[in-house]
């Protein structure tokens, strides 16, 4: 494999984190922007265009030897939103990838959502986009990387989370023994650098998550915060129809304001799933890639 790799999203929270990861490796990094950048690194060039562009999609692709699918539409009112990019858009960039005549690996960073399609309009874009990458990649390798909640420094899903909580106060989404699991960014990041370095990998779809066996449940996470502020945390379940209403509100506001919401009916019914403990064991297996951060230590060092 040549040392190019070609990467969307990479302007988004968790991209950027790719990008360093690859350049400090050496890889050449070829990444796609909307906007016009400027140039802060020889091994760094960036290709203006879109999901949308196919002529963009050729000319990032061309002479990478893999392409590192990070960009995704996680805000949406409604599916069609999700599909355009999550599906249509990850479609033409593998057969961008495949016209090359030059990719060996495509890795499509997914969502642990993907693993319940039911539940969201953006977990079933995921889970399509899956299936039917996989259908279309023939001869090139495909990674399918599922990370959990993803946090860290430029993460503003999370953190305003974990601000609470080293405030004393936790607001609970869904039951409280809800299994959740969380992944640093900067450990992700190493992932996917792993498995772009390794000597052979394998087309598989992988889960990533911090490595805490069985996850957190929301009293585990309520101790955690005890523990590391040595003082009480209030939690507060957050009851169904408050959190349909604020999802009401949130995407009449965001489309007064010509954006798409974050919180939709459709969204809470992934917030609110019962079950989003993930494993390691694969991937570990596959790529000897171990996380090295978990939640208490980030908590208690302010990692995000």
């Amino acid at each position: 494999m040549n040392q190019t790799v070609a990467v969307t999203g990479a302007t988004g929270f968790i991209g950027k984190y790719i990008i360093d990861n690859l350049l400090a490796r050496g890889f050449h990094v070829r990444a796609l922007t909307r906007t016009a950048r400027a140039h802060v690194n020889d091994n760094l060039t960036w290709v203006r265009g879109s999901l949308e562009d196919t002529h963009s999609l050729s000319k990032l692709v061309a002479g990478a030897s893999a392409v590192v699918h990070c960009a995704g539409q996680v805000r949406g009112h409604k599916e069609e939103i999700f599909t355009r990019c999550n599906v249509d858009g990850s479609l033409r960039l593998m057969q961008a990838a495949k016209e090359s005549c030059f990719c060996q690996r495509f890795l499509f960073i997914s969502s642990l959502a993907a693993r319940h399609p039911e539940l969201s309009w953006y977990a079933n874009s995921k889970h399509i986009a899956e299936q039917r990458l996989t259908a279309m990649a023939d001869e090139i390798t495909l990674g399918v990387f599922r990370p959990t909640a993803v946090y860290g420094p430029g993460d503003k899903e999370l953190k305003p989370l974990f601000d609470w909580m080293l405030r004393g106060l936790l607001p609970r989404l869904g039951a409280p023994d809800t299994q959740l699991s969380f992944l640093y960014v900067t450990d992700f990041a190493q992932a996917v650098g792993q498995w772009l370095s390794a000597e052979t990998v394998q087309t598989q779809t992988y889960e990533l998550c911090d490595s805490v066996a069985g996850g957190y449940d929301w009293q585990r996470i309520q101790q955690l915060a005890a523990n590391v502020r040595c003082g009480s945390v209030r939690m507060v379940g957050i009851p169904l129809p408050v959190l349909t209403c604020l999802a009401d509100i949130s995407t009449a506001l965001s489309r007064l304001a010509g954006k798409e919401p974050m919180l939709t009916r459709s969204k809470i019914r992934e917030l609110t799933h019962a079950d989003w403990s993930a494993s390691n064991n694969r991937i570990s297996e596959d790529i000897n890639w171990f996380p090295g951060i978990s939640q208490e230590h980030a908590l208690r060092n302010g990692l995000f």
